[in-house]
């Protein structure tokens, strides 16, 4: 019983680990927005590399609450942050301002 418990525990810190994982959470923004944010999305969009960590927040946090809609992406991007936690946002945030 203690070794399922111990499996379950480092299974669950494995996966809170990969879900703050900025550079890994970015791999689904990578089709639209480039490896490395260099790429305007859907020919649309502002190219995100580099952004501040506090903007790229804001802008997430935006589309997910459904207030953000900038180039008319706004559904299409709620979509896809729909899923994301703080931290989630906060990790993207960190890896595209390092970018």
């Amino acid at each position: 019983m203690k070794k399922l418990a111990i499996i379950g525990l480092a299974a669950a810190t494995a996966m809170t680990l990969m879900a703050s994982d900025g550079a890994t959470l970015y791999k689904k923004c990578a089709g639209c927005h480039g490896a490395h944010g260099e790429k305007k999305a859907l020919g649309k969009s502002e190219v995100i590399k580099g952004w501040p960590k506090e903007k790229t927040v804001e802008a997430l946090k935006g589309y997910k609450a459904g207030t953000r809609n900038v180039h008319g992406m706004g559904a299409l991007m709620k979509g896809q942050v729909a899923t994301l936690s703080d931290a989630d946002i906060e990790a993207i945030a960190d890896f595209i301002s390092k970018q």
